[in-house]
């Protein structure tokens, strides 16, 4: 028979969250995970109590609540860290030849200008539609959790465009806009692990030294994450490497961080979807 205390835990408000997974960076025992896009106690005697997840959450979704519970095990959490870190070092089951890093060799662009080759946009009456492009793409993989930091893609000193999945469809010129003499790293902060995300880029920083960094994240909420995985990477690593934010609305326009409004939740004035 399992011993219960009462004993303060986590509760999650599933309706405020919105799966942006801040709440799991600010775990250090790895009580909480995203699951089905929604943060998720995993187990009761991972949580201690002490509520340090509680001020990441933008969305006000977790509270400390006294009940009935296991008591909090050290010796769980252990076993927990030691599993998610070999869930991230373990290879991929398929062993896919297309995670094998590599570089992609591009002519000179004309008038030697970095992306200089990449096509415009044309705009007519019915809106815009794409012109000729030639890919910027330098290095494969782009998948940061392909990445692997002993064996990076792209060089030292590289200036490096880490974009939210689905910024490369939302965004109407990609290759020559914003990838013209940049790596590139997409990741997706609400389906993916966002501490093993924190810990992949954090090394990624550490093994590269990137001379900047740009975010590039969807207006969503659950985007946001991005931003906060790349800034606290950047502490961690020890690069003090400059980032600067992006937010890409859903039409395509590009607005810096600062200047963006956070888009209404439902029931509080936005428009229905």
């Amino acid at each position: 028979m399992t011993t219960t205390i009462t004993r303060p835990i986590i509760e999650i408000n599933e309706e405020l969250c919105d799966g942006c997974g801040q709440c799991i960076i600010g775990c250090a025992e790895g009580a909480l995970a995203i699951v089905d896009g929604k943060a998720r106690l995993v187990g009761e005697v991972l949580c201690d109590g002490l509520g340090a997840c509680l001020g990441e959450c933008p969305q006000g979704a977790l509270k400390l609540v006294e009940r009935e519970a296991p008591p909090f095990d050290e010796d769980a959490v252990e076993k927990r860290l030691a599993e998610m870190e070999n869930a991230e070092k373990a290879p991929m089951g398929c062993g896919c030849p297309g995670s094998q890093a590599g570089r992609i060799e591009r002519p000179a662009p004309a008038g030697g200008c970095p992306g200089a080759a990449a096509g415009a946009v044309q705009k007519t009456g019915a809106g815009q539609v794409p012109g000729t492009f030639e890919s910027a793409l330098e290095h494969w993989p782009v998948k940061l959790r392909l990445m692997n930091p002993q064996n990076p893609p792209f060089p030292q000193g590289s200036k490096l465009l880490l974009a939210a999945d689905c910024a490369p469809v939302a965004h109407p010129a990609l290759h020559g806009e914003l990838l013209p003499g940049k790596a590139v790293a997409i990741a997706c902060p609400k389906f993916e692990d966002p501490q093993a995300t924190l810990e992949k880029l954090t090394a990624m920083f550490q093994a590269t030294q990137p001379s900047e960094v740009t975010v590039v994240r969807m207006e969503v909420p659950c985007c946001t994450g991005l931003s906060t995985i790349a800034h606290k990477a950047a502490e961690l690593s020890g690069t003090g490497v400059a980032i600067t934010d992006m937010v890409l609305t859903r039409d395509g326009r590009m607005i810096p961080a600062n200047e963006h409004q956070p888009m209404a939740r439902p029931g509080l004035g936005a428009r229905p979807m």
